[in-house]
Parts: structure tokens; sequence; C-alpha cells
């Protein structure tokens, strides 16, 4: 499975467990990591002090929304004394045009941030040869007073990714929230880097819901069940989903949370 990781990493830990786990799976073939949002250069650098001596190329992206004011924050976590590059020579956009480019049809971008990077490819290669999209984000199924954070910083984007004319699956909160850890789990199961980095977010939330893990596992394991149809977005980020067999969006609705656990934990620790 050949893979593109769009990444708000530095903020949840989430991001670094599903780079983490993507760089561990013997079926995945990691083609390059972009980060997106709020200081993307500053995660880049906690990309590579992962994917630290794997050769994986890494780009920054967009800063900002395609329209608006950003609403992330700066990342939580710092690199420290971890190895890590400290220059990314290429532009988000162009990695993942060069990838998709050497392999058309073959290619499946991992989005688990704001959609802006994604958006903007979409704008200058509308024809690009890329087989599908996976996103963490959205909620369809389940009632909610906010919009998730991910659509949130970017509708716009998430409106481009939508609307446009390639297979998009959406793993959304009505699933995601049902896989958690507790922060004193954690603890016992994450060492080194993955728990350094996490330290901050531990700080704020305690425990870990692995929102972005599940959407890249999807990947490779039939965790989820999916509905198909279209799903629209607001200026303020609320997804709406309509169903219809013959639609372009595959939607989660369940998910069998411990066995994704068992797999994920597998491969990361």
């Amino acid at each position: 499975m050949k893979v593109l990781l769009d990444t708000d990493i530095g903020n949840d830990i989430d991001d670094a467990l599903t780079l983490s786990y993507l760089l561990n799976h013997p079926d995945c073939e990691l083609l390059g990591v972009t980060t997106v949002t709020a200081a993307p250069h500053d995660r880049a650098k906690l990309a590579s002090a992962i994917a630290y001596g794997r050769g994986i190329p890494i780009a920054a992206g967009a800063a900002r929304p395609l329209q608006r004011e950003p609403l992330q924050e700066p990342p939580f976590s710092r690199p420290g004394s971890w190895p890590h590059e400290d220059t990314f020579p290429n532009s988000a956009v162009n990695l993942m045009r060069e990838a998709i480019l050497a392999h058309p049809d073959e290619v499946t971008i991992v989005a688990i941030g704001p959609l802006t990077n994604v958006a903007q490819l979409l704008h200058e290669e509308p024809g690009l040869p890329l087989k599908s999209i996976v996103l963490m984000g959205g909620r369809y199924f389940t009632p909610g007073d906010r919009p998730e954070w991910n659509i949130h910083n970017d509708p716009e984007a998430a409106l481009a990714v939508f609307g446009s004319s390639l297979p998009v699956r959406a793993i959304g909160l009505d699933v995601t929230r049902q896989v958690t850890m507790t922060e004193a789990a954690f603890r016992a199961h994450f060492t080194g880097i993955l728990a350094d980095f996490a330290e901050p977010w531990l700080q704020l939330r305690g425990g870990v819901t692995f929102h972005d893990p599940l959407a890249a596992a999807t990947l490779f394991q039939p965790f989820c069940g999916y509905e198909r149809g279209f799903v629209t977005v607001d200026d303020k980020g609320f997804t709406a989903f309509r169903p219809d067999p013959a639609g372009p969006h595959e939607v989660a609705v369940t998910v069998d949370g411990p066995a994704f656990l068992a797999h994920h934990l597998s491969f990361v620790a």
C-alpha cells in the first residue's frame, strides 16, 4: 500500500502514533510525510525525529487555512535531544505531486489534520492520478454542538476535498471516540520518543483517543463498517451525510475497537 501522510503532528499525540504505525507496518510503503497548519516547519521537525534514518521525504506545507485565520495552536511537543532534520527544501504540494505522478493510481493520501494541503494539491492538479483519500474528520451520525476539529480548522478545504471526483473515506468522531486509552495504560505501554512527545498532551488531557491511528489502520484491516453516500460541509465546519449507494464517499458507521487497539499496539510501542 503506497501512502502519503498529511498531518498536524505535535498537539494531540495521535498523529505521532499514526506515523509510527505506518513506518512499522510491513504492508505500508510510506512515500512521504507533509505537515500542515500553525508552524508546519516545527511539525516537520517532529515528523523527522520519529522517521529519523528511514529515508522518508518530509515537507512542510500550509501554515494557514485557505481563507481564514488559523485556529490551531503551534505544536506542544518539541524534538528536544532526539535526532531530527532542520531543513525541508521541498514543499508539501510538490512532494505529494511527485509521489503520485511516480506511482499513478496507486497512492492513497491519509489526511489526519486540516485539509489545506490536500485542497491546494487538488486545485493545482485537478486531474492528478490519485487512488483515494482516507481522512480523519467530521461527525456524521451522532449529535454534537461543535464541529470536528480538523474540518472546523479549514471548512473550505474540506469542501474542496469532498467536492472532488476522488474516492474519499471519512473516519469521523462517531467511531474514533469509541477507541480510547487511559493515561495510566498509555504510560504503561509507550516508551521512548512517543512517550516523550506525548507528555504535553497527557498533562493537558490525560487519556488518549485514537482518532488518527484508526483512520490509517482501515487501509489494512476491516475494523470499521461503512455507509456510502455524499458528505457536505457548511461554513462552520459541520458535516452532514446523505446515504446513496452510488455516492463517492465512504463514511465509517461502526468500529471493532478492541480488535483495532490490539492490532495498533502490536506495531507501536
